[in-house]
């Protein structure tokens, strides 16, 4: 009987290598009795893969897995030994859980509260790259307002459960408001066994990026949206949302008006995303207190018959023949409390938020009060400090009388406390330790926002109204009625990057040393770097694995292979000797003759699936510095990582300075904080001679960014990966445009008829030619000699890529060759990642698994720790640097000390200097001290894998 079609094994030239690297394949997994297994198939404990290049036919052999039991849809390869394994079903966007019910939560409203409030989630606080969340707590249900990116990671850090909240509501629709809801909703449908999901509410605008969100989001049951309004005016009714026994949530409109003309509140230069929502939320009533004793005198005996009352039911007397009603035993009642939340984005929103008849009924004010009026407990105003700031602004805040006003716009002041205090705690420590590679402290004061100076429409007289300042989970309680008003025992208290410091000191005194010994051979390597013998040759220093403390001058080997210790400097000069690292490659020309602004790479997020703690998501900035720089993925989050790592100020000016902006697949956690990103630079460029941000990226994200284009202005130009193979651009390269990829890729798994096929052979089309045409322009003004993407296997379309530098001339008048960075993306190990990174400076691989999860990774198309640095090691990398790590570990990875010797670990916020490459092995013995205690993890929630 034939084996199921999951588990047939493709050639090797359907799998992984392209026609040049049908004889790398074979070398490198053929099988062989004389010839010794190569390096990376001995690191990875990987065995040959049977290739049958004539026939074209492919066999199972049982029990040939690297599992005891393959796994169906697993594919690998067959013959005498095991071989690298892949889960094929995901490779071909076939994962099974698509078909899982994500069923809403139906929570019965409890309409006796004994609890409320309304609750400041601060995401983007500190950072001003986001809006701030509103939470709005009842005993049975949650609300939540708001959902800008950092969302999960934020309620992570402080505990609260995404799976509780009932209903997300927007006050705008555009990636400040709603760039957390991809993740958020992936996160929900990965809980439990069936998946969960949660109402999302908005204005009609909801549905560009509901729609936008289906090119990425695989199950449609995942989002239940419900839009709301299509054209509403200032005289309009509000819309109800929501109307149950606990609260009354309504929606009032507010559009932007760009001209003085009182019968037109649109522009056609308007988005939809420039709709503003103000809500209101207005509790039940509170019932008058229960008399016992009137209860008597009616007939009624204590029992059920008193609670029913006190629900507002009438009941029928025990002793005499007639109803009680609710008046008949209860107090007077007390109106509930109200709160108003109002985001006025722009100064241009103002006009019309004044002129909102529906919340006449709000104010005070006699001229403008109406005959049902009702008293605001307290209004949340989202809009910034530059427009609530406004002597206007307050005059119209003055309308509602003694209400308590909340301002939770941005404000400068809340830019020094840091809203990821864990986050903030790990870069702090990490500073002390190796301020070299970790220069963010976690802190950094306060700065104006993009050189406006928030305040300077602030009235000083009695003008302004009287308001608080929103902090960090300030909350306004609502219930019990006796502690209405402000709550700030919730507020985290105050720390500085010294009391961080202090503290680990106290845990781990011996780290204490630890900074100065880090400095001693970081300047060794510098003096030895500098250190030129008279023929004008740079001379490289020893690389040993871990730190000599006994010896700041390292083992040398001579032309004999023999270790001897370097007595000084003339002598070596006279002996000509020239220095090379025992058991490892020389120092590349181009790290030995690099300057500190030559590149340098940070990584904004080290983690994989979903926002943690402790590390964020994929996001890698590749500073080129006066030629601007680059973003390799970009997760939620990538805009507030890179005002963490810059200073708010400065990101901006990054931002501005991007040349291209890359992305290896389609999974949310690479790829949802593009959208911020580009709405930011646009917002930043706005009037400034500038051409469109280049995107690379695989072809389903065109759908997105098309879709969420007009909520927003990305100002973007799209090209797919598989435009960008190594035959493309060397194509663009030699003025040979139009020419097609197809050769490159016909004998991988993405050739066309194959069952992996993941495009169809065509022609570039005008607007690819265009894009072609500008990736050509981006190279030549970023310093780079080519940029080209590699196919990988993790999902359909995705890829790796390969970034060279120009060569570029000493002062001797010698040719130094460029650096060359590789970046893997997600991907199981395969050949054709191995030759794209043959001779590479550094290869930045995904490890998202420990070794013994090997299965794990197989399943879910990762690599495991061990895997990683194999495909380093064989490809002859000079520096290996793993990322992408599973949130099982979340702070520090599970990794073997032997395989380290040219390896480093990823952090966020860490960032590598081209001139540093030489010392980089050398910190990591330093950074598992300061985690000694936490190779594990220490969260009690359970990490969920993401759905995609």
């Amino acid at each position: 009987m034939p084996p199921p079609p999951l588990r047939r094994l493709l050639p090797l030239s359907q799998t992984l290598a392209p026609a040049p690297l049908l004889y790398l394949s074979t070398r490198l997994f053929s099988s062989s009795v004389s010839a010794p297994r190569p390096p990376f198939l001995r690191a990875a404990g990987i065995r040959p893969l049977a290739y049958r290049g004539q026939s074209g036919r492919h066999h199972l052999r049982r029990g040939s897995s690297t599992t005891k039991k393959e796994p169906e849809g697993m594919a690998s390869g067959g013959g005498k030994d095991a071989a690298v394994a892949f889960n094929k079903t995901r490779a071909e966007g076939k994962d099974g859980r698509k078909d899982r019910s994500m069923e809403l939560k139906n929570r019965r409203a409890n309409p006796i509260s004994t609890t409320s409030y309304v609750q400041i989630l601060g995401t983007g606080m500190d950072t001003q790259d986001t809006a701030p969340s509103v939470f709005l707590f009842f005993d049975k249900q949650r609300y939540m307002f708001n959902a800008g990116e950092g969302l999960q990671r934020f309620c992570t850090e402080h505990k609260i459960k995404l799976s509780k909240i009932d209903h997300i509501f927007f006050t705008r629709v555009c990636s400040e408001t709603a760039g957390g809801l991809p993740g958020l909703v992936l996160t929900l449908a990965g809980m439990g066994d069936e998946g969960m999901s949660v109402n999302i509410w908005g204005p009609s605008e909801l549905d560009f990026l509901a729609g936008a969100m289906k090119s990425f989001i695989p199950n449609r049951a995942m989002l239940h949206t419900h839009s709301f309004g299509v054209d509403h005016s200032a005289s309009s009714q509000p819309t109800v949302i929501i109307d149950d026994e606990v609260v009354r949530i309504s929606a009032m409109f507010v559009k932007p008006r760009y001209n003085n003309e009182a019968k037109s509140s649109t522009n056609i230069n308007s988005k939809p995303g420039d709709t503003a929502i103000v809500y209101s939320c207005e509790l039940a009533e509170i019932k008058g207190k229960f008399d016992p004793s009137k209860a008597a005198a009616l007939g009624l005996k204590p029992g059920p018959k008193y609670r029913e009352l006190q629900l507002g039911n009438s009941v029928q007397s025990d002793k005499i023949d007639t109803m009680v009603h609710p008046s008949d035993v209860l107090g007077p009642s007390i109106p509930g409390p109200i709160v108003l939340l109002v985001d006025c984005p722009t100064q241009y929103h103002m006009c019309e938020l004044f002129l909102l008849q529906s919340l006449s009924q709000f104010y005070e004010d006699s001229s403008c009060q109406t005959e049902n009026a009702k008293k605001v407990n307290c209004i949340i105003h989202l809009g910034p400090s530059s427009v609530t700031n406004t002597i206007e602004y307050q005059n119209w805040m003055k309308s509602f009388g003694t209400t308590q006003h909340i301002m939770a716009g941005h404000e400068n002041k809340n830019m020094e406390i840091p809203i990821l205090k864990g986050s903030a705690r790990i870069s702090s420590r990490l500073n002390f330790v190796c301020p070299q590679l970790f220069p963010s402290s976690g802190f950094w004061p306060v700065e104006p926002s993009n050189g406006i100076e928030l305040e300077k429409n602030k009235s000083t007289s009695s003008q302004a109204c009287e308001s608080v300042t929103a902090e960090n989970l300030l909350k306004f309680r609502l219930r019990p009625y006796a502690q209405l008003g402000l709550d700030r025992a919730s507020i985290p208290s105050l720390c500085s990057h010294e009391d961080i410091v202090d503290e680990l000191i106290s845990e781990i005194p011996e780290i204490k040393e630890v900074p100065e010994q880090i400095s001693k051979f970081w300047q060794s390597s510098v003096d030895q770097r500098s250190a030129l013998p008279p023929d004008g040759k740079h001379m490289l220093m020893v690389e040993e694995p871990w730190i000599n403390k006994d010896s700041c001058l390292p083992d040398v080997l001579d032309e004999q292979g023999n270790s001897t210790k370097s007595q000084d400097e003339s002598s070596l000069r006279e002996s000509g000797w020239r220095k090379r690292p025992k058991g490892n490659s020389e120092i590349p020309c181009c790290v030995e003759n690099a300057t500190r602004e030559d590149l340098e790479i940070t990584f904004l997020g080290t983690g994989s699936s979903q926002p943690s703690k402790y590390r964020n998501v994929s996001a890698i900035y590749v500073n080129l510095f006066a030629q601007g720089g680059m973003l390799l993925d970009c997760g939620e989050g990538t805009l507030g990582q890179l005002k963490r790592r810059f200073g708010v100020s400065g990101a901006d000016e990054l931002v501005k300075n991007l040349r291209c902006i890359w992305i290896s697949h389609i999974h949310a956690d690479h790829h949802t904080g593009l959208a911020r990103v580009l709405a930011l630079r646009s917002k930043l460029l706005n009037g400034v001679p500038h051409k469109p941000l280049l995107v690379i990226g695989p072809g389903p994200l065109l759908r997105f960014l098309n879709a969420y284009s007009t909520l927003e202005d990305l100002d973007m130009q799209f090209l797919d990966c598989r435009r960008t193979l190594k035959a493309s651009v060397e194509g663009i390269l030699t003025d040979n445009v139009t020419g097609s990829p197809t050769n490159q890729v016909e004998n991988t798994m993405f050739a066309p008829g194959s069952r992996m096929e993941n495009y169809n052979k065509k022609p570039a089309s005008p607007r690819d030619t265009t894009a072609l045409a500008d990736l050509k322009e981006v190279l030549q003004e970023s310093g780079l000699e080519i940029l080209y993407s590699v196919p990988v296997v993790h999902c359909p379309q995705a890829f790796g890529v390969v970034l060279r530098a120009k060569e570029k001339v000493s002062s001797a008048g010698k040719a130094i060759p460029g650096w060359k960075v590789v970046y893997s993306g997600d991907t199981r190990p395969c050949p054709a990642l191995v030759d794209a990174s043959r001779d590479a400076t550094v290869l930045i691989h995904e490890a998202t698994f420990e070794d013994s999860m090997k299965d794990e990774a197989i399943a879910r198309n990762h690599s495991t720790t061990k895997e990683a640095i194999a495909v380093g090691t064989s490809a002859g990398a000079y520096r290996i640097i793993l990322t992408h790590f599973s949130q099982r570990y979340p702070k520090i990875p599970v990794f073997d000390e032997d395989d380290m010797d040219k390896t480093s670990i990823a952090f966020d916020l860490m960032s590598v200097n081209l001139a540093d490459l030489p010392v980089l092995p050398k910190v990591l013995p330093h950074l598992k001290l300061l985690f000694k205690d936490e190779m594990v993890v220490e969260e009690s929630d359970e990490v969920l894998e993401a759905v995609v």
